[in-house]
């Protein structure tokens, strides 16, 4: 009897000692869920704040201008006439340079690393270009005044205005003297900046495609090139598609560099060699000298716009994403 009533005794034992590391288990969980859920919610009440604070701070420029504002190219504090017609479109012009220039060699930087480069230089040339994207914009933006921009001014676009010259359209593209700074020197610099996270993300999603898969290619003949169309670029494309538009929505609000570089002319030119402006260049050259509540309000009214920008940029690209991601199902 003793030893049914000790066998008994040990079992409540264990019973007691289960029931307490489970509700131990389980209050854990819920402190976690409750954390992971305030973390999200915090994100929210952020972005809601700041998208409240843009729109109270444009306001004033909202009422004063109205739909006009995105249509004007006027910019005089002197007279409080604004428009932000020209930060827009040196917006768009240099980010769409920048990834005409940085997808092509992002994406064979990362074919070269992945297939072609020898396995004792991959990793030192992977750290290299990914160090790239450590160096301070303000640090590029010197580089490209001093270095990027006289070198473009004496050998790059007179060459590009002595070639394309003749040419319809291409010719407005490429008009007017070689200033040196202006929207290609920009789109330049971004392109350097944007290229280590295109260049990245592309070689990490490559390497996750099956060895079989281009072994199989390999084994009837395929070319490496045939490989990387065929195969590799089909079955990483929901990666590729996202690390360009990461890269995108870094040009998109990148600063410091573009404001050295642009030349900060409010005015669209058709010519990518002429000075130009950003959203980002015009409220970093002017937040700090505004005067007045109607020219502060224009500024951050830029801040509005550059944020309905990025947002709709981002979210075409989840689009993107998702249609690929149900074909591809």
């Amino acid at each position: 009897m003793s030893d049914i009533a000790l066998e008994q005794q040990a079992s409540q034992s264990v019973i007691v000692e289960r029931t307490r590391v489970l509700a131990r288990i389980a209050l854990v969980d819920r402190v976690f869920h409750q954390l992971t859920r305030a973390a999200a919610v915090v994100v929210l009440i952020i972005l809601g704040g700041v998208i409240v604070s843009l729109v109270h701070g444009s306001w004033p420029a909202m009422q004063a201008y109205g739909f006009g504002f995105l249509t004007s190219q006027a910019w005089n504090p002197v007279t409080e006439n604004f428009g932000a017609a020209a930060a827009i479109y040196g917006t768009l012009v240099t980010s769409i340079i920048a990834m005409v220039i940085a997808v092509p060699v992002g994406l064979g930087v990362a074919t070269f690393l992945t297939e072609l480069c020898p396995h004792a230089l991959r990793r030192p040339i992977g750290v290299a270009i990914e160090l790239l994207a450590g160096i301070p914009s303000i640090i590029y933006g010197i580089w490209g005044l001093f270095v990027l921009a006289p070198f473009l001014q004496s050998h790059v676009q007179p060459a590009l205005i002595s070639a394309f010259g003749d040419i319809p359209f291409f010719s407005t593209l490429f008009a007017g003297p070689p200033y040196g700074i202006g929207m290609l020197t920009a789109g330049f610099i971004l392109a350097i900046m944007v290229l280590p996270f295109i260049a990245s993300i592309s070689r990490d999603v490559f390497e996750t495609v099956p060895p079989v898969l281009k072994e199989a290619a390999w084994g009837i003949g395929a070319t490496t090139w045939e490989v990387m169309r065929y195969v590799v670029v089909p079955y990483t494309r929901v990666g590729v598609i996202g690390g360009m538009m990461l890269g995108l929505g870094r040009a998109l609000g990148e600063t410091m560099a573009v404001t050295f570089v642009i030349g900060n002319a409010h005015k669209i030119s058709g010519s990518l060699l002429a000075p130009g402006t950003t959203i980002s260049a015009t409220i970093a050259n002017e937040f700090t000298e505004a005067v007045g509540d109607l020219y502060t309000s224009a500024l951050i009214e830029l801040g509005l716009i550059l944020f309905v920008i990025t947002f709709f940029v981002l979210a075409l690209a989840r689009y993107m994403l998702m249609r690929i991601e149900q074909k591809s199902a």
